[in-house]
């Protein structure tokens, strides 16, 4: 098994879709009546959830009708964002089947399937012709591409000259010996490529982009952390839990540990491509 492939199944997910609409019927929402902000306990899989969202599309110069590409999309929550928010048209891809499945459909539920839609597919393949958007976005994928610099070169090639790219990752910031597994994006050491934002613009720069912004956003975790601990200890009906499985308690409980030593934090890098 290949290195994606050990990525897929760490994600993959059966029986997903019914999980959170069953969620959502628990938590007193009307699954026929659904609009983005119901799915965000649960479809913004990243440190900081919708918060995060919010913060880095305010860097970004949206407009309605913007063609954005969204990299590892997940349950799609940041791309549907985008849509419901800013008018844009976005287009998400993700490895793992199950994730596109389910975000196709979600997108349906809340009115968005016309501007939204997931395909399944790899980061290191993407499948769009040349200048086919005016931004990318990249949310917590990076820990689990191993090698960026072509990445990055597929990424610039399908943007317009001038078009943003927007990470926000879990990067490295010390010595990653101590830190411990399984984490929400790897089981084992074995498929986690956490790497520091110096590889990270060393690779932008590489495949021709110029980056424009950095920043640590330690204070996007503390307030999450907070909020997750509540959330991972109550198990409410939806929430974070329904995508990271049975191990959830110690997969955040390592996380944390991992910020609060110092040995990672979520950044935020946002560059123009040349």
């Amino acid at each position: 098994m290949g290195v994606e492939e050990h990525v897929v199944s760490h994600y993959a997910r059966a029986g997903l879709e019914a999980a959170i609409l069953a969620g959502l019927a628990a938590a007193g929402k009307d699954v026929a009546r659904l609009g983005i902000d119901d799915l965000a306990p649960v479809d913004e899989f990243h440190v900081g959830g919708r918060a995060a969202t919010e913060v880095l599309a305010a860097e970004l110069k949206l407009a309605a009708g913007m063609k954005l590409l969204d990299i590892g999309s997940g349950l799609g929550g940041t791309a549907r964002y985008l849509a419901a928010r800013y008018g844009c048209d976005v287009t998400g891809i993700d490895l793992t089947e199950d994730f596109v499945a389910v975000a196709n459909a979600l997108a349906a539920r809340v009115g968005l399937g016309r501007r939204v839609r997931y395909v399944h597919g790899s980061a290191a393949d993407l499948p769009f012709p040349p200048a086919a958007f005016a931004g990318a976005t990249m949310l917590h994928t990076g820990m689990n591409i191993a090698d960026k610099a072509p990445v990055f070169r597929g990424v610039r090639r399908v943007l317009e000259p001038g078009g943003f790219f927007a990470i926000y990752d879990i990067m490295a910031e010390a010595d990653l010996a101590a830190l411990a597994y399984p984490q929400p994006w790897a089981s084992t050491a074995a498929t986690s490529f956490v790497e520091p934002a110096a590889r990270y613009a060393a690779c932008l720069a590489e495949a021709g982009f110029t980056l424009t912004h950095q920043r640590r956003r330690r204070d996007l975790a503390d307030a999450f952390f907070a909020r997750l601990r509540t959330t991972v200890a109550s198990a409410p009906p939806l929430g974070l839990h329904l995508v990271m499985g049975d191990t959830t308690r110690t997969k955040v409980a390592n996380m944390i540990a991992g910020v609060e030593a110092g040995l990672i934090a979520p950044v935020t890098l946002i560059a123009r491509a040349d």
